[in-house]
């Protein structure tokens, strides 16, 4: 070999020494961080959703009840005076968990507390930072799929219009980021015009995933013969939220009452759950009972209007056609045989249990 193809040899030995070890395609870096995505995870059909209190023993709600729902929210985590959102019966919520997944039912965490530790919390970017830390924490803790926000009720005579709006947004984010959790919320029948119904702005109709508007608890204490939740509620309510604020209906869901008030009376002690009502001589086809409880209105008997099969069938119905979904306060007042209100939904959607 000649000195010259030495040097050439050599040459090419040393720039091959020199070049990188490894291989990668033009334009990336191995620093660069993966695109973060804030996008909701996806819609899954007509919602039946069925809040389940803490204070309810999940072992007397047989599994039949977690196939008629498709999302089941535990009712609740509550803001303590720090801001912090508490389970406030840990094992209960492992318990409902496990028996909503194994039933194919979404599980997420209903979040409520007192209007001054809503309005506190949220009153700085600080406090809602904190606050939905925790909350996602309790997500991930607890294998949930998402959050739902009951906050009763921001308004706009002290500003929590503004801060409400904020913390949705917030939440939003955190909940969607890689489409990984979904967020929900609570909000006001919409049949009052006020600060109350003001408060909620269009922007969180982009923020939420389906939103329960709470068509019950339109009663009187004075007013006799005046049902709380009767099927021109229900219409008032969807024309509001629809029509008028322009929800989209995919993320409208009406909600339904389990339990019965009375009218033109204290609602002290004089409130029945659904099954209850049955078990005094209600009918499950009919909306109204006459009834006798100790110790309320003077030991005389009084008319309790609630909804029977027929009414949730009729607003099914409308749900169906006009929005996507129902939810039902709350499970535990439910019956659990052939009078349920849960199986009325279902029959009429034709959802198999």
């Amino acid at each position: 070999m000649t000195p010259s193809r030495n040097i050439i040899l050599i040459l090419l030995l040393a720039s091959a020494f020199m070049m990188p070890v490894s291989c990668k395609k033009t334009g990336t870096s191995p620093d660069t961080p993966p695109a973060i995505v804030i996008e909701p995870p996806a819609p899954f059909g007509f919602y039946v959703v069925g809040y389940m209190p803490d204070y309810r023993d999940p072992a007397a709600i047989p599994d039949v009840k977690f196939r008629m729902c498709n999302v089941i929210n535990y009712a609740f985590a509550t803001i303590n005076s720090s801001g912090t959102p508490i389970v406030l019966t840990p094992a209960n919520l492992v318990t409902v968990a496990a028996k909503a997944k194994a039933n194919g039912a979404k599980i997420l965490i209903s979040l409520n507390g007192t209007t001054t530790n809503w309005r506190n919390m949220a009153a700085t970017a600080t406090g809602r930072n904190n606050f939905i830390h925790e909350t996602m924490n309790i997500v991930r803790q607890y294998g949930l799929h998402g959050v739902d926000v009951d906050w009763e009720f921001p308004t706009t005579s002290d500003g929590t219009d503004i801060t409400y709006t904020a913390l949705m947004k917030e939440l939003s984010d955190s909940c969607h980021r890689d489409r990984k959790y979904y967020i929900t919320a609570a909000l006001t029948a919409g049949k009052y015009a006020g600060s109350i119904r003001d408060a909620i702005k269009s922007e969180l109709f982009g923020y939420l995933d389906f939103m329960n508007i709470m068509a019950y608890d339109d009663f009187n204490t004075t007013v006799p013969y005046k049902h709380h939740s009767d099927q021109a509620l229900a219409t008032t309510c969807l024309n509001y939220w629809l029509t008028t604020r322009g929800m989209p209906s995919s993320k409208c869901v009406l909600g339904l009452p389990a339990y019965g008030r009375a009218s033109g009376i204290s609602q002290s002690g004089s409130i029945l759950t659904y099954n209850s009502i049955l078990t005094r001589g209600g009918s499950s086809q009919k909306d109204s009972a006459v009834v006798t409880v100790t110790g309320v209105n003077g030991n005389n008997p009084y008319t309790i209007y609630y909804n029977g099969q027929p009414t949730i069938k009729l607003k099914t119905q409308q749900a169906k056609t006009r929005a996507n979904g129902v939810m039902l306060w709350e499970k535990g007042q439910d019956e659990h045989t052939t009078h349920s209100l849960l199986k009325a939904v279902c029959d009429t959607i034709g959802r198999a249990y």
